[in-house]
């Protein structure tokens, strides 16, 4: 569960300790939210607000001077021809600038000129326009004029070319193509159901049989929030977060944010976005915004769901609550944690829905649920001390309290009349209700992730890795439970990337390619009356049986019998877990006759014997040798990051050389050892030995996850792209198919990699 900054748990620790023991006592035996939250805030003193205002200090303050300091790094940067490090030192200048500060117009004409040279045309003209806008001095605006002439020209000249070659006109930027391309209705697929027991609560089931790679449902989150800072990638010494690339509501990727225009921290890609954000939750978030990224990710989007639902929304679920069943914490289930109200409305954005999602109130310690309580109730008053009325439901969000393109004058007026209203008595239910949704997430919250290309940008062949860039709640995703081995692929759409002064009402296809979108796929044939079940996260082909059900119970409160667990849970298995054995012994062989060890206890010490020859060696001796690879390796990585295959490549050797003598193929890190080898040779332009390795590491990839796995499609596209790149035409033509299939079950028949595929048989064919 994600928590508050270490000093907030400190402080609220320290205000734990102060308690005298009955209180402590009291506080551990309530079991209704209510009543923690009014517990909690009894306990609220003007020591904790100025405590935590302290805290968020200039964390979300808008300053012309660092506005200035962000922009002369930008000129740095584009000064060495980084234009991307530019464009978001520039977009970070626009974000600190005050509304009016000529920074704001400076830093708009010289983004313009770092996306002139991205070749991103249509996101220059728009910042051309913003710095005229925003008062650029009038001496030196025919720079921008003869930028504007410059874009407009390449605009046209890509414009007749399309007209020219309408058939090569298949990838659109960022995902935009696939998105227009593979728009789904929203909800659950005419062969699924809802199905409901006092065992599993709400789940999905299958009504008829479903095909592998078919759609059984895609679902939007009723809220999300970024997480900031994940995995940034460093250029020149400057790190850059998530919270600097992507959209904070749609999370498109994005060099051109706009920024919101009272606080430095939220930005988008959009004006659409900007005003529906402002909409549905920024108007009153934004004050917080410093608060709100100390408190967390979970704070936030809790928060976040609650300012979305109103008042009356909460008003209402709860008397449905109330009136039809009981808001119990738990029904003894095995791999149950969600939702226990069979009959409630479900899909459709539907805030019932997230309302009725378990909390497992009792079975959170009471140290976290205080916590939690003094956490919500801390913002709760923040909220309602410096914000204007609460939100009344969603029905009405669109009575906007600011304008983004209103007038300064009306802003100011509509503002002052908003910190005038106070919240009513009644509104401590928003408080409840924020507490309640920050105890769901621990078990029902989303990671959405996307693939993060790694490695030069100029490679020609692009390795990956997922990265987690969001929090969010999906009502319907919701209902799926677990197993360790699921029947389902999980896919992410985001938002697709456009011109910043693009208007929904415009695009193709309306709200949806504005909006993030899950979408489940059948990974297998699925049976009619089959439970159709999605990974949590702990997967049977990257985690052993005692640790996934140690993780899952730690995080979701249940103990996993999924049919992985079942079937691994023999005694020879839970012998090795306890004597931490990390990987499988039929993975690791005999340096003398590659034949495959075994594992044994000799003399009270544990390690492994060679069924053929008889050789031992100690468990202490192969995890050293393990441990030595897994260095080298990362030590490799780095140096190819470096731009130093060739060093790289020579320790890659080496590590085969001494350490490689214990791993089978089939090993994983075999598998990564030849993946980094291939890299290494790609990069030195070497095709055909870059292939030979990626081969070696698609036989460890296809015996881990298996020959139906989205990670040995992935290794397949990579090895796809060798053979193209290298002019094998035959091995080329010989993959793709596989390839096709893989992708196509897991990711949908519009995912960019398919698009990348047939552009590439498309010419292996002429």
């Amino acid at each position: 569960m994600d928590l508050p900054c270490p000093q907030w748990q400190e402080h609220v620790a320290v205000k734990w300790a102060a308690l005298d023991s009955d209180q402590r006592e009291s506080f551990a035996s309530l079991l209704d939210i209510d009543d923690v939250f009014k517990f909690a805030l009894s306990l609220i003193t003007q020591d904790d607000l100025d405590f935590l205002q302290s805290l968020s200090t200039e964390k979300n303050v808008k300053s012309e001077d660092q506005a200035s300091k962000s922009r002369e790094r930008g000129n740095s940067s584009f000064k060495s021809r980084d234009y991307t490090s530019a464009a978001l030192h520039y977009s970070q200048g626009l974000c600190l600038a005050p509304r009016s500060s000529q920074q704001l117009s400076l830093c708009y004409a010289n983004r313009s000129a770092a996306l002139c040279h991205l070749q991103l045309y249509q996101e220059s003209l728009f910042d051309i326009d913003m710095a005229l806008k925003s008062g650029y001095p009038s001496h030196l605006s025919h720079k921008l004029q003869d930028r504007r002439a410059l874009c407009l020209r390449h605009l046209s000249t890509d414009q007749e070319a399309k007209a020219r070659h309408p058939s090569e006109n298949h990838n659109a930027p960022d995902g935009a193509g696939r998105q227009a391309r593979e728009h789904f209705s929203l909800g659950i697929c005419p062969r699924a159901a809802v199905s409901f027991s006092l065992e599993k609560g709400r789940h999905l089931v299958a009504k008829e049989r479903i095909a592998p790679g078919e759609v059984v449902l895609t679902d939007q989150p009723y809220s999300s929030v970024l997480i900031p800072g994940m995995n940034g990638e460093e250029n020149k010494g400057e790190l850059f977060g998530t919270e600097h690339r992507f959209c904070h509501r749609c999370l498109a990727k994005t060099l051109c944010v706009l920024p919101c225009e009272y606080c430095s921290y939220s930005r988008y890609c959009s004006q659409t976005c900007q005003k529906e954000a402002w909409l549905e939750h920024h108007q009153w978030e934004c004050h917080l915004g410093g608060d709100l990224v100390l408190m967390g990710v979970m704070a936030q989007l809790a928060v976040r769901v609650t300012l979305k639902a109103g008042i009356k929304n909460i008003q209402m679920a709860r008397h449905l609550s109330e009136s039809k069943e009981p808001d119990s914490d738990c029904v003894g289930a095995s791999n149950y944690c969600h939702a226990n109200v069979a009959d409630r409305s479900h899909g459709d954005d539907s805030y019932l829905s997230v309302f009725h999602l378990m909390h497992h109130l009792s079975h959170h310690s009471a140290g976290l649920r205080f916590l939690a309580a003094v956490t919500v109730a801390t913002l709760y008053l923040k909220l309602s001390a410096r914000t204007g009325p609460p939100p009344p439901g969603s029905q009405d969000l669109r009575r906007p309290l600011r304008e983004t393109n209103q007038s300064e004058e009306t802003s100011g007026e509509k503002q002052e009349e908003a910190e005038d209203s106070e919240w009513g008595p009644e509104q401590w239910l928003m408080g409840s209700a924020v507490l309640r949704h920050l105890l769901q997430l621990r078990c029902n919250a989303q990671a959405i992730t996307v693939l993060q290309d790694t490695g030069p940008a100029t490679s020609s062949v692009q390795s990956s890795h997922e990265l987690r860039i969001a929090t969010a709640l999906f009502p319907t995703l919701s209902f799926l439970n677990h197993s360790c081995c699921p029947n389902t692929s999980l896919a992410f759409t985001t938002g697709a990337s456009a011109s910043p002064g693009s208007d929904l009402a415009t695009d193709f296809t309306g709200n949806a390619n504005r909006e993030i979108t899950a979408t489940i796929r059948a990974a297998k044939v699925i049976a009619p009356g089959q439970e159709i079940l999605h990974c949590y996260g702990p997967h049977s082909s990257r985690m052993k049986t005692q640790e996934r059900r140690r993780l899952l119970f730690e995080q979701y409160n249940f103990q996993c019998q999924c049919e992985a667990c079942t079937l691994q849970q023999d005694e020879q298995e839970r012998v090795e877990d306890e004597e931490n054995t990390i990987l499988h012994e039929a993975k690791l062989q005999c340096a003398k006759c590659k034949t495959a060890f075994k594992k044994i206890s000799k003399n009270r010490e544990s390690g492994f014997v060679c069924s053929k020859c008889s050789h031992f060696v100690s468990g202490s001796e192969v995890d050293q040798k393990l441990q030595e690879i897994r260095v080298n390796l990362e030590r490799a990585v780095q140096l190819m990051e470096r731009d130093k295959p060739d060093e790289a490549l020579r320790l890659l050797k080496q590590t085969q050389v001494h350490c490689g003598w214990i791993l089978s193929d089939t090993h994983p890190l075999q598998g990564e050892l030849e993946d980094a080898t291939a890299r290494a040779f790609a990069t030195m332009g070497d095709w055909a030995k870059a292939a030979v390795h990626l081969e070696r590491s698609v036989t460890a990839i296809s015996s881990q996850f298996g020959e139906d796995s989205i990670e040995l499609g992935r290794q397949l596209f990579k090895l796809t792209q060798l053979h193209f790149n290298g002019g094998a035409r035959k091995a080329a033509l010989s993959v793709i198919p596989k390839v096709r299939q893989l992708l196509r079950l897991h990711c949908g028949p519009e995912c960019d990699e398919l698009q990348e595929l047939q552009a590439m048989e498309r010419c292996l064919s002429r």
